[in-house]
């Protein structure tokens, strides 16, 4: 019968918590150059935001990879998630753009909020939430139906 001590039991604990933590040393944010960010993020801007010049991005180094947040001359932030895609887009100066607003969600805000813009757009779990420049905040499913409305 083999007898465990206190020291051998939490030794897995422990070399576990090492490894982590060496891990994640390399991680964290920083500055980067707009020519340094991902070509998939420099096209998103060029294509998305045409007349405007990127003045500021950071790199946020994960376990699993990298996100990158963007802000733009008018104000414009943008997130982009591990795999360079847009995940959050949000603008106090100018509404988001069209092209990034699902259909069914762009019908809805039109019909029931025909005078108001959409200033910020983020993709959740569950959909998205939507900001109006009236800060009402609604909520989607992923197939762009309200499932709730905050002011």
């Amino acid at each position: 019968m083999k007898h465990f001590t206190k020291t051998t039991v939490h030794l897995p604990l422990i070399a576990f918590f090492i490894i982590s933590m060496t891990a994640l040393v390399g991680c964290g944010e920083k500055p980067v150059a707009p020519t340094q960010l991902p070509p998939e993020i420099q096209t998103f801007v060029q294509q998305t935001f045409p007349n405007q010049a990127i003045t500021f991005a950071k790199k946020d180094r994960e376990l699993f990879g990298s996100k990158y947040d963007v802000v733009l001359a008018d104000g414009t932030q943008i997130d982009f998630n591990k795999d360079h895609f847009w995940d959050k887009v949000e603008s106090r100066m100018n509404p988001v753009p069209a092209a990034l607003i699902p259909a069914p969600i762009a019908t809805y805000i039109n019909t029931n909020f025909p005078a108001v813009a959409i200033v910020k757009i983020d993709k959740e779990r569950y959909g998205y939430e939507v900001e109006l420049a009236n800060e009402l905040e609604l909520k989607f499913n992923e197939q762009g139906a309200l499932m709730e409305m905050d002011d």
